[in-house]
Formats: structure tokens, C-alpha cells, sequence
């Protein structure tokens, strides 16, 4: 019983090993070659195998040409898409680069003709401010609008408080002021003034 499950192993390649008889040489150049990929001589060799395979190769003399074939093939179209950029470079230096070359060496050999020569402007130089440390007598709009605000309120105030005063003439001595506030309104006058 065992025997068929190890037959039906090595048909399926799922387990099982095989001899192969080759020359020292090559085994030990086969040896070299599959350490160089960390894997066994079995996965190895499959792996060439299929390499093979996939690309058509012949490993005696075909697969060479083959080769060959697909890098020439690379290479025509390779130039031709080199041949295009050295087409749109030619284009670009016709209709855009050449042009514009042309239309300032005209530009300059009216220049050299013209034979004036300009005087060159004279750069005038500020003189480096120091009065930026010197206090100033203005104010910034915004500190400006909160400062009237503030006198507005403060006037109202005053008047409210105006409003309150009044002239007390007694029988005997001066005449004097007097206000008619409350405890509270007072203390707080008193608070907001300090």
C-alpha cells in the first residue's frame, strides 16, 4: 500500500525524489549556481526550467537568437522614439526658439545703431530714518474710534450726574451745591473714576 501512495506522490510532484546521472562538472557547476539563489536544486532547476519554457528558449543555440531578436527589436524602437523627440525638439526650435533669438538681436542691433547712450539714472537712496523712535502724536484709527466711544460714555455720565446737582440757598451762610445720589451710585463713581 505504502508503495502506490509514494508512486501517486511522484507523479502529481507533490513529494519523492528522482536521481539524474550527470558528469561531476556539471553537478558542481550546478551546485555554485543554485547557493547564488538560497534555494534547492530541485527549485532551482524548476525554476529554469519554466524560464525556458515561458520565453520559447532554445538552451542550444536558438535561445540565443531569439534574444538577440527581442533586443534589436527593442533597440528600432528605442531610435524611433528618438528620432520623435529630436522631430518636436527641431519644431521647437523653429517655430518658437529661433524666432524669438531673432527678434531681439534685431531689438539689439537697433540699439548698438542708434548710438545714444543713456545716462544711467541715479539711483536715489533714502536716507535711513531714526525718527521712528521719537514718540508720534498719532494714533491708530481703531485706538481712535475706542477712545471717542469711551469720551461719549463719559460725557453721558457727566451729564446724568449734572442732572442730579442742584442749588440749595439756606437762610443763613453761602449758597452750596448738592447732588442727590445714592449710597451705591457714589461708591460705584468712585470705583470706575480711579
Amino acid at each position: 500500500m505504502e508503495k502506490q501512495s509514494t508512486n501517486d506522490r511522484t507523479k502529481k510532484g507533490t513529494g519523492g525524489y528522482s536521481n539524474i546521472t550527470v558528469k561531476k562538472e556539471t553537478a558542481t557547476r550546478f551546485r555554485s549556481y543554485s547557493k547564488r539563489f538560497s534555494k534547492s536544486h530541485s527549485e532551482v532547476l524548476d525554476g529554469m526550467i519554466q524560464y525556458f519554457k515561458e520565453n520559447n528558449l532554445d538552451p542550444f543555440g536558438e535561445g540565443t537568437k531569439i534574444i538577440l531578436d527581442s533586443i534589436k527589436k527593442l533597440e528600432v524602437k528605442m531610435m524611433k522614439k528618438f528620432d520623435r523627440i529630436i522631430a518636436i525638439i527641431k519644431n521647437m526650435e523653429k517655430t518658437s526658439i529661433r524666432p524669438t533669438y531673432e527678434m531681439v538681436l534685431i531689438l539689439y542691433e537697433a540699439y548698438v545703431k542708434d548710438g545714444r547712450k543713456r545716462k544711467p539714472e541715479q539711483v536715489k537712496i533714502q536716507e535711513e530714518r531714526m525718527d521712528f523712535l521719537e514718540p508720534r502724536n498719532t494714533v491708530p484709527k481703531t485706538e481712535h474710534d475706542r477712545i471717542l466711544r469711551e469720551f461719549e460714555n463719559y460725557k453721558k455720565r457727566c451729564n446724568k450726574i449734572l442732572k442730579k446737582v442742584e442749588k440749595v440757598e439756606p437762610m443763613m451762610g453761602k449758597p452750596y451745591l448738592k447732588i442727590n445720589m445714592g449710597i451705591g451710585d457714589f461708591e460705584s463713581l468712585k470705583y470706575k473714576l480711579k
